[in-house]
This record gives C-alpha cells, structure tokens and sequence, in this order.
C-alpha cells in the first residue's frame, strides 16, 4: 500500500526513515486525501485522529493524520509539515470527524485549514493570545483580568 502511494504519486510523497509513516507535501493533499479515501486498494474510510507537534527546527509545525480502512483492515500514517504561514487544506468534507480534530490543531498549534467549514477555535476563547503547545509558548499570567495558573501538578 505504501508502495503504490509512493510510485503513485512521486516527488510529493516521502518515507519517514525508520517508521511506517509517509510524509506528503502539502500542496499535494487534496489529491493524495482523495485518492486515499476513493481508491479501491485503498479505501480509508476511518479517520482515527489528526495530532498536531512542533518540530521546533526552522518554525516547522506538523500534523500526523492516523486512517484506518474496515473493509480492507490496513492502517496508514500520514504526515504534513509546514510553516506559520502555509494552510493544509481541510480534509473535514472527506472524513467528518477532521473538522473538531482540525479546530484543535488550529487552537493548540496554530495550524490553519484551508477551506474549512468552520475554522475557529475549539478549545479556547476566541480572543486567547498564541497556541499553547507550541513550544515557544509563553503562559500569560493573566486572562481578563483573572490570574491564569502556573502550578498544574495538582491537575496531573
């Protein structure tokens, strides 16, 4: 499976040594997304999760989207890296289950979903400065006047 998305779409997909993932240019995942879910060697019909990180090496941000296929019972990982700048485009018109797990990436990461149906934030306040895993993030010490705290071991 790994193999045909590789000779199937050359130069847009790459392997992740030493990992079962794949990582696909940007500007090709409306095509790959596609291909992914229509194909009928394919057919990944359950989108597991979408996870958000920070590489932290030249503001590179990625996403890693986790398919599963009920029919055929494979597994694919697939992984987008970008910049502040650049926009994924949404997969939510394809799987359902993006639009919240896009939302979050977007309100945890800063990561932007072109095209998407409802793209704000999920988790925060629409007016919350900066997205909290990103690891330059610096914690404000007040929200609205509210003191916003530092100590979470008694959450853990």
């Amino acid at each position: 499976m790994i193999e045909i998305l590789i000779d199937k779409f050359k130069n847009k997909i790459n392997k992740i040594d030493n990992s079962e993932a794949l990582l696909v240019d940007a500007d090709s995942w409306r095509e790959v997304s596609k291909f992914i879910k229509n194909d009928k060697k394919m057919k990944f019909d359950y989108l597991m999760s979408i996870s958000s990180y920070d590489k932290e090496e030249g503001g590179l941000y990625g996403v890693a989207y986790n398919f599963h296929s009920t029919s055929l019972k494979h597994y694919l990982e697939i992984r987008i890296e970008v910049s502040s700048e650049q926009e994924i485009e949404s997969i939510a018109h394809l799987w359902r289950a993006a639009d919240w797990h896009e939302r979050e990436a977007y309100d945890m990461m800063g990561i932007k979903f072109i095209n998407h149906p409802d793209m704000k934030r999920i988790l925060l306040p629409e007016d919350w400065e900066g997205y909290p895993l990103r690891k330059d993030y610096k914690t404000p010490n007040y929200y609205n006047g509210m003191p916003v705290p530092k100590d979470k071991s008694y959450w853990e």
